[in-house]
């Protein structure tokens, strides 16, 4: 266990002049997380303005970036850092001629899209046509003919007999499209039968050809058209990978000096000096102080300030930086989901590198699923870069390197027992021969001997109380190390009316059960009843009313714990069952040998601990998370502290001259 990484105040102040240098100097020592200043009205400074350069950068920045969402440019293996001076010495030459060629790239491609839509629209009106596939100028241009096309819901025909037998009828029964030539002397009372009907008029397209002929040639331009925008696409292409390396670099120079020009909205300045306010991890800052001052020809002040630690206020100012070992540091990504601790409070990642993966361990306990998953686990750390990915990736290797050991423990391997057990009369034979479960004359309850390798099937009951003892034990780990955390904070007196008084109830609630079971007589249990009110006292003095009230909450949070046999009990009877599917005799078994359903055994086998393999992830990980986030930090973790963000970057496209 330990606290976060210690931090000291800083001031820096000096006179404008030096404003540019103290602000590239910050940026280059990448160590102080600026305080943001906040105007009062009995101040005499104000939020200043942002360095000269920053309205041109933040322009260029806005083009370089959108260049790069066009071209698609995206950081890859084969991605060369370049120097700041080339960068400088080219930006502008190289933003022009860039912005000319993807605006001539992205004009052409707009113009076909453009015209390939016109194409699909004309398609869309010409295609009811290639029906009947008559010439376009038959259906306009009569004296004496009216001509309807569309659609109806339900064509009567027998309807457009009762008026007149004189009419053309073209139908197309799939998509109820038709076409009707008939005398102009009916039109009138063929329009009101058809509107009867639902007619939905669709016109025919004022050309003339047939429609075949017409959409043949729509479709020879919309190929010529593709081809033209699959040769800009490829230009593109080689765009993307000439400017690529360039665009980066150029990104991320432009996003320094934008960051570096918008400081002075965080800082304080009045007319003729700037003041700074900030934090550095202690043991860097000797060396802070001699880089910032070399690097602003000790032309600005810079001292350090006292932080009262009692004033909870600007506690909460100081911002927090992990200090963790290398084993425990994965851990960090996990207490980050939950919160990062107060900058005064122990932070817990070392414990839970030891408490959630020992959780999981036995909530999972299988050697099969735990080599599958670590496996996993290594593979995606290989193809994944990121920093935050390798993290959750080695938490969980530590999580199946405990469930390998539980599953030793086990003896269990995707379902199946590594060694033989009788269980009620039927041996149940392991998957390694010979190898036969030892079995112990001693029990907590009947029918349930201790064995090894541990079958959980077979100690239900056993592992219920194992699993509330265990809980009882991480819980008051919680209460111990909340004991620490409130003693660092308000003192030893507080510490014990908070912390201690839990621990004082339970060993009086022990005792006073441990008298009766015994039968000590009703003073050993009066003793325990003793011990536990003056713990319920202590408490209420320490926590108030809201002490007591919590009480009950102990029982059930203990009881939580039982969680752990509950869920590992589920992962196993879905694995047998998957097991007994594939294997069992209801598809196939050994003795039929080789057959279609061997390999409908294989493929429900693999996807069925392909299935159980990811709840395996989910489950145990959400039931080992609840049990650290619910009832352990609930007994001493408080969090809410702020995250230490540095002024500075670290540079991965430019380099360093």
């Amino acid at each position: 266990m330990s606290y976060p990484k210690r931090m000291t105040k800083v001031l820096i102040a000096g006179h404008k002049k030096h404003l540019e240098a103290a602000v590239d100097a910050l940026y280059e020592a990448d160590l102080l997380h600026v305080e943001d200043f906040v105007e009062g009205n009995d101040s005499d400074f104000e939020i200043g303005m942002p360095i000269a350069y920053g309205e041109e950068v933040s322009r260029k920045l806005v083009k370089v970036r959108s260049i790069a969402n066009t071209l698609n440019i995206k950081p890859t293996d084969e991605t060369v850092p370049l120097t700041e001076s080339h960068v400088t010495n080219e930006l502008d030459a190289m933003i022009a001629r860039m912005d000319k060629e993807i605006d001539r790239n992205s004009e052409e491609l707009s113009r076909l899209d453009a015209r390939v839509k016109d194409i699909e629209s004309a398609e869309k009106e010409i295609a009811p046509f290639l029906a009947y596939d008559l010439d376009l100028k038959y259906y306009s241009g009569y004296d004496n003919l009216a001509v309807f096309s569309g659609t109806v819901s339900s064509l009567n025909e027998s309807r457009l007999l009762e008026i007149t037998d004189a009419y053309q009828l073209f139908t197309d029964p799939g998509s109820k499209f038709f076409v009707l030539f008939v005398s102009k002397n009916f039109e009138k009372d063929i329009q009101s039968v058809l509107s009867d009907m639902g007619y939905r008029e669709m016109k025919a397209p004022d050309k003339s050809g047939y429609p075949s002929d017409i959409y043949a040639a729509f479709e020879a331009e919309k190929s010529e058209i593709q081809a033209q925008i699959e040769a800009l696409i490829a230009e593109r292409a080689a765009l993307n990978k000439e400017y690529g390396n360039f665009i980066l670099s150029s990104d991320e120079y432009l996003s320094i000096l934008s960051e570096k020009a918008e400081l002075p909205l965080r800082i304080a300045t009045s007319e003729h000096t700037f003041v700074i306010e900030g934090w550095v991890p202690t043991n860097n800052f000797d060396e802070f102080n001699a880089s910032f001052s070399e690097k602003t020809d000790n032309g600005v002040y810079v001292t350090t300030l006292e932080v009262d630690m009692h004033d909870e206020k600007e506690i909460a100012k100081i911002p927090v930086e992990y200090e963790n070992s290398k084993f425990a540091s994965p851990m960090e990504a996990v207490v980050d989901l939950y919160s990062r601790p107060k900058y005064n409070e122990i932070d817990p990642s070392s414990i839970l590198a030891i408490s959630f993966p020992l959780i999981y361990g036995m909530i999972l306990g299988d050697i099969g699923y735990a080599l599958v998953l670590m496996s996993l686990a290594f593979l995606v750390m290989k193809f994944m870069k990121s920093d935050g990915i390798k993290k959750l990736m080695y938490v969980l290797i530590y999580c199946q390197v405990s469930a390998l050991l539980f599953g030793i423990i086990y003896g269990e391997f995707m379902g199946f027992p590594l060694a033989g057990l009788m269980s009620h009369g039927e041996y149940i034979p392991g998957l390694i021969p010979g190898l036969e479960t030892i079995v112990f004359d001693f029990s907590l309850f009947p029918d349930e001997p201790f064995t090894f390798p541990i079958h959980r099937t077979h100690m239900i009951m056993t592992f219920l109380i194992a699993t509330a003892a265990f809980g009882f034990l991480h819980l008051n780990v919680g209460f111990i190390i909340g004991f620490f955390d409130v003693k660092g904070q308000h003192g030893l007196k507080h510490a014990v009316l908070e912390k201690l008084s839990w621990i004082i109830i339970e060993i009086g609630v022990i005792a006073a059960i441990v008298a009766w079971y015994f039968g000590l007589g009703t003073v050993g249990i009066a003793v325990g009843a003793i011990i536990a009110v003056i713990g319920v006292v202590m408490l209420t003095m320490g926590e108030g009313i809201k002490g007591p009230i919590e009480l009950p909450g102990l029982l059930g949070n203990i009881l939580s714990y039982t969680r752990i046999i509950a869920v590992g009990l589920s992962s196993i009877y879905i694995a047998s069952t998957v097991n007994d599917i594939a294997f069992g005799g209801l598809i196939w078994t050994p003795a039929d040998g080789f057959s279609v359903l061997m390999f409908a055994s294989i493929l429900i086998f693999v996807l069925g601990h392909a299935l159980n393999s990811a709840l395996s992830i989910i489950a145990p990980g959400l039931h080992a998370l609840r049990l650290q986030y619910v009832e352990f930090f609930g007994k001493f973790y408080t969090s809410g502290g702020k995250i230490y963000k540095p002024f500075g970057h670290l540079k991965k496209y430019i380099l360093e001259e």
